[in-house]
């Protein structure tokens, strides 16, 4: 079968029991995932927790020491030279030839791929804001991450693997690159996104996975998260309330009581039984408001509010290994 025929038969990625160790160290551990066409997927994690391992063997540039990765119908490994044909990708650090203009890498690109992406490849860059035609090597680091996007989309891929691809670029043009990617998933593209900022994440992704310590340790979609959306409340009373009746409402967490006040973090679904305890005292002042979702995701999966974790230390570990080897 043709690497052509492969790409239309099968799913976009699928990872298998994925697992690379470096020496005694586990960089990424029996990681399961599957992204289907019209997708962005946000992998999201602390730097060293195995995002960067992952795109990397997702690339074929690890072998995996054991488990699987798929993509477009081809196995990652065996037959990167196709995958690297197919896919269109943005390492966290991009590797440009410095001598080179933006034209001429556009055209070099082309002419790897057997085709003239040159006309599109104009048109991304002039919404980037982007001047083709200065050399690699006067370009600052946003305008050098904004080629390496061009490169990435101008031969319409079904497949980006973008790891931390908007990193130095401005917010505006942030805006720019994700009606880019709405674009290509409208036409029924898919994208795996890397970051460790949950909030830019949030605006493009249909579902994400955090990452920790090389192990998926969740994986949701986002519209399945605003349905589980944390609430503040806050109440004040005229006199002192007990917290044990707001302790055993199921789902209530944060909790604190301090006299006549009361605060706690709650889920829709907790919110009727919550707010009839507190109907039972006599209210002199009550908020209730939708936490952000940033919020609510890192106070699940235990992140700080930065939207990364403290790495412990076999993430750091795990993280230089990896660094190293790739």
């Amino acid at each position: 079968m043709s690497p052509e025929a492969r790409l239309g038969a099968e799913s976009t990625v699928q990872l298998a029991g994925l697992t690379k160790r470096f020496g005694r160290n586990t960089a990424l551990d029996d990681v399961t995932l599957t992204i289907g066409p019209g997708e962005v997927f946000g992998y999201l994690g602390p730097n060293g927790a195995g995002k960067t391992t992952t795109i990397r063997l997702l690339m074929g540039m690890l072998r995996p020491t054991s488990g699987t990765a798929s993509v477009l119908g081809l196995d990652a490994w065996r037959q990167s030279r196709d995958v690297h044909r197919a896919v269109g990708y943005v390492p966290g650090e991009p590797a440009l030839y410095d001598r080179l203009t933006g034209h001429q890498h556009v055209a070099y690109c082309s002419h790897l791929r057997h085709r003239d992406d040159g006309q599109w490849a104009a048109e991304v860059a002039a919404r980037l804001d982007l001047d083709l035609g200065k050399p690699a090597r006067t370009l600052s680091r946003g305008n050098r991450q904004k080629l390496a996007v061009v490169l990435a989309v101008m031969s319409r891929p079904r497949l980006l693997v973008l790891d931390e691809p908007t990193s130095g670029i401005d917010p505006l043009v942030q805006q720019v690159f994700h009606s880019i990617l709405r674009e290509h998933t409208a036409d029924g593209g898919s994208a795996l996104f890397s970051s460790h900022v949950l909030g830019e994440v949030e605006r493009v992704a249909d579902r994400i996975g955090v990452v920790r310590a090389g192990k998926l340790v969740a994986v949701e979609r986002l519209q399945d998260l605003a349905a589980r959306s944390l609430h503040r409340v806050r109440a004040r009373f005229a006199g002192e309330v007990p917290a044990a009746g707001f302790a055993a409402v199921p789902g209530v967490r944060d909790l604190l009581v301090d006299g006549r006040t009361l605060s706690c973090n709650a889920p829709q679904s907790a919110l009727d039984a919550l707010l009839k305890l507190v109907s039972a005292g006599e209210v002199e002042d009550f908020e209730c408001s939708e936490a952000p979702l940033e919020e609510m995701f890192l106070s699940y999966y235990g992140l700080d509010p930065a939207g990364s974790a403290a790495a412990s230390p076999s993430e750091s570990v795990a993280g230089t290994a990896a660094h190293h080897a790739g």
